[in-house]
Formats: C-alpha cells, sequence, structure tokens
C-alpha cells in the first residue's frame, strides 16, 4: 500500500472572521515574527490577493511577495493588510 501526501493549503480552512482571528493569535503566540507574514499571506489569498492589494494600494506580485515565507514586509504593510481585511493590533500586557 502506498501513500500520497496531499498538498493542503490552509487559505481554504480560513472562512470566517472567528477562524482567521484564532489563526493569527496562535501564530503571534508562536513568537517567531517571521512566519507573521506568510500567515497574513494565507488569509489574504483566502479573502482574494487581487482585492486586497486594490485596497491597501500594493500592487498584486509586490504583496505576494511580502506576504510570503521569505518576505519582510514593512509594518504600514502589515497594519494594512489587517485593517483591510477588519482586524487590528492591540497590545496587552503579558500574563
Amino acid at each position: 500500500m502506498s501513500s500520497e501526501w496531499i498538498e493542503w493549503d490552509p487559505s481554504l480552512d480560513v472562512n470566517s472572521s472567528e477562524d482567521v482571528a484564532a489563526f493569527l493569535n496562535a501564530v503571534l503566540e508562536l513568537g517567531d515574527p517571521a512566519i507573521l507574514p506568510d500567515a497574513l499571506g494565507v488569509i489574504a489569498r483566502s479573502r482574494g490577493m487581487k482585492a486586497i492589494a486594490e485596497e491597501t494600494g500594493l500592487g498584486r506580485e509586490s504583496l505576494y511577495k511580502s506576504l510570503s515565507k521569505s518576505g519582510n514586509p514593512r509594518f504600514s504593510t502589515v497594519v494594512n493588510v489587517l485593517d483591510c481585511l477588519g482586524f487590528r493590533l492591540q497590545v496587552v500586557p503579558a500574563a
């Protein structure tokens, strides 16, 4: 019996605002800021990268690159994408 790996696209599983919030909070809890751009890219793909690029005023290809595993977006890009998605950053005291 042979096994096949199926490529999983997490953008198919972040449909609701609650899903997005849970996904981003889980990513942030990991404490590795390098994975946040890719996580935002997953969400942007689920919502439509072209629409987000247009709303944020960024080029689609530029946004794809910024929100990839090797991306290094500006803080303003992160904030603009979050705003476009209907989210905002909030600072709370560490537990």
